[in-house]
């Protein structure tokens, strides 16, 4: 008897990247090696008090990090492509929601 896959969306997901992400991942240990917490302090400056947050600065400088580490010039292709790469997502410290 043949079998047919329907795609049906989970409706609770048990799923962590840092499980998904293999230890010698270029992106994982370059997480670990490069401590970004001063960005905030010399940013602060840049930054209201008021209004709407903006992008996290150690966020935006990963992303651009990322950029020139692909070699992705076009700040669209560059979230297209973040959003698609697991190991990128763990990077910047999002999830795959």
């Amino acid at each position: 008897m043949q079998g047919k896959k329907d795609y049906q969306e989970k409706l609770f997901n048990n799923f962590q990247l840092s499980v998904r992400v293999p230890e010698h991942n270029f992106y994982r240990r370059l997480k670990g090696a490069l401590p970004l917490d001063f960005l905030y302090w010399e940013t602060k400056g840049y930054y209201g008090s008021s209004g709407q947050k903006s992008i996290d600065p150690v966020v935006f400088f990963k992303l651009c990090l990322v950029g020139y580490l692909e070699n992705i010039t076009s700040d669209r292709k560059l979230i297209e492509h973040c959003s698609m790469r697991l190991d990128i997502l763990y990077f910047l410290g999002y999830d795959i929601d």
